[in-house]
Order: structure tokens, then sequence, then C-alpha cells
């Protein structure tokens, strides 16, 4: 039962950790989104919310630029969820912190890749708002990284 329990509690610290790493990646995706490169409508939550001006771009443009975006806003949020990861909620040393962090980001970077592909056709080809399209890379991360860091990359 102790067992159990331990992983349970592994698990939420995992989420907790994910949490801050996403709100990072989310609040950096739309700082380059709306400044650098123009990718947000004006019916995105963070537009209206915010009450944002925005650059209008067309749809290809959009889905470029909100793929590069996302690129950046992935090189900060990944190193935050490995700190996390690493202070919080899994025990590393099962490889040597180069090859460790490599493996974290290579693992990261394949989940990432997945939902930014996903990304970038749900607005090229079916014009979706950036908000949602953008949602894909969470959902594709979750389901693909706390399995390879539990049991690949760090002492579960």
């Amino acid at each position: 039962m102790a067992l159990d329990s331990a992983a349970v509690i592994q698990f939420i610290k995992y989420g907790l950790a994910g949490g801050i790493a996403t709100i990072t990646h989310i609040t950096i995706f739309h700082l380059i989104a709306w400044k650098i490169f123009p990718a947000l409508q004006e019916k995105d939550h963070a537009v209206q919310f915010f009450n944002l001006t925005i650059k209008k771009v067309n749809d290809a443009t959009r889905a470029r630029n909100s793929m590069i975006s996302n690129f950046i806003a992935f090189l900060i949020s990944n190193m935050v969820a490995y700190i996390t990861n690493i202070l919080w909620v899994f025990e590393g040393g099962k490889y040597p912190f180069l090859i460790e962090i490599l493996l974290f980001y290579c693992v990261s970077g394949i989940s990432v890749f997945l939902g930014t592909m996903l990304m970038g056709t749900l607005i090229r080809r079916f014009g979706m708002l950036t908000t949602y399209a953008f949602s894909t890379n969470i959902v594709t991360a979750v389901m693909i990284n706390y399995v390879m860091r539990k049991f690949f990359i760090f002492h579960g």
C-alpha cells in the first residue's frame, strides 16, 4: 500500500511541476506570438482577456509563427521542467548529468515536435484558433513525458 501512496504522491508532484512548466510555456509562447512572431487572432483568449493589440497575418504565416514561438517557449519551459523534476519529483543520477539533460530534452522534444506539427496542421488546414491548436502540445507532452521520464531518464 505504501508503494501505491508513493506513486500517487509522485504523480501529483509531477503534475504540479508540469503545471509550473506549462504556465511558463504558455506565457512565453503568447508573449512571443504577440510581440515577436505574430500568431495570435482577435478571438484568442489571451488577446481578449488582456485586450491586446495584434498584427493580423494570414493562416500560413500564423502557422509558421506559432511553430517558431512554440519552439522558443519549449527551450525555456523545458529547462523549468527539468529543474522542478530533478529537485522535486524524480531522483537523478541514472546517467551522467549531460546525458541526463540531453535525454530529457530529446524525449520532451519528440513530444513537442509532434504537438507542434499537429498545431501547425490544425491552423494551416482548418484555420483553427491558435489557442485551441496550441493546446495539442500540452496533451501530447503529458501523454509521452511522464512515462519516459519515470522509467527511462530518471530513477523512478
